[in-house]
């Protein structure tokens, strides 16, 4: 897991994560759209946490695209952006990407990594963070 943060409330979070077998729900090993939405929670999180010292609460989804297809084998890059900050609410944006697509016509643990991602999944999303638990991060230690 690897957080940037840039200037101003350009703060991001980019996870990547292999697609494994438990992951898929449907015939053809097709993972469900609700993993992605999971992991798009886990980073969603990470934000909060370095903004407010807290993990806060995913309150809505605005809108949520799925745009192709992911698979059990696929290695998936999930980024997350904070793009607007108010009292309590945190704004984000959300981006699913293949980045390595599992080859089954292959072998079962065949593999090839894509010299483009291709996009599966965007989102906007709104997280709250509590006046009472919103404290400057620890940027260092413990």
């Amino acid at each position: 897991m690897t957080t940037r943060a840039g200037q101003g409330s350009d703060m991001r979070s980019v996870l990547r994560v292999r697609m494994s077998g438990a992951d898929a729900h449907y015939g053809g090993n097709l993972v469900d759209g609700a993993r992605i939405l999971a992991l798009f929670g886990d980073a969603a999180t990470e934000l909060c946490i370095r903004h407010d010292g807290d993990e806060g609460l995913l309150r809505a989804y605005e809108a949520v695209e799925v745009l192709a297809p992911t698979h059990a084998g696929d290695y998936l890059e999930i980024e997350a952006e904070l793009v607007a900050a108010g009292n309590t609410s945190r704004t984000m944006r959300f981006e699913a990407r293949r980045v390595i697509a599992a080859r089954p016509d292959v072998s079962a643990s065949a593999a090839d990594a894509l010299p483009e991602p291709v996009v599966v999944c965007r989102a906007r999303g709104t997280c709250v963070v509590p006046r009472p638990q919103q404290r400057p991060p620890r940027r260092e230690g413990r």
